[in-house]
């Protein structure tokens, strides 16, 4: 009986071989997989120095941010947005294109030029975006938001740019 358990216990070790590859793969998430958690950053916050933000920074979180609202169909006034237009063709798009920033130590203010579509509510569209640029200034900078102005320059009527396409209705 004593050679039934030495035959049984090789037995069972490749069972138990097998098993801890599956437990195994731990490994960590590749960096681009993970999101961003507070667990990532470093236990010493109290160490020295400063941070500044540049306006640029601050109007692009702004212009991106306005242009999620719905109803925002671009930024900028009418030059601004042919050049925009040239940029995109380009692949050099100008996320901050319409949007003005003054940024302090402690506070920001941003002005806005929007162009709205057509039919959506205009003074419901301009109050999104406040929201929004405020909202997002606050979180993803840290500033206090003092004040965001929004202009609507234009409303956009879907199809409208497409009709030198359209077929002439005399002939």
């Amino acid at each position: 009986m004593a050679e039934d358990q030495k035959n049984t216990t090789p037995a069972s070790a490749p069972v138990a071989e097998t098993a801890k590859p599956a437990a195994a793969p731990k490994t960590p998430a590749s960096r681009v997989d993970r999101s961003f958690s507070s667990a990532r950053i470093p236990a010493d916050t109290d160490a020295a120095g400063k941070t500044t933000i540049a306006d640029g920074v601050v109007a692009k979180v702004a212009g991106i941010a306005a242009r999620e609202v719905a109803g925002v169909y671009a930024l900028g006034g009418g030059g601004a947005r042919a050049f925009g237009a040239i940029r995109d063709a380009i692949n050099a798009t100008d996320l901050s294109q319409g949007v003005k920033v003054e940024v302090g130590e402690t506070q920001a203010a941003a002005d806005l030029t929007i162009v709205v579509e057509y039919p959506a509510p205009i003074q419901e569209v301009a109050d999104n975006v406040r929201a929004a640029v405020a909202g997002a200034i606050s979180r993803l900078v840290g500033l206090e938001v003092v004040e965001v102005n929004v202009e609507v320059n234009d409303v956009h009527i879907a199809g409208s740019d497409d009709d030198h396409e359209s077929e002439s209705r005399v002939a």
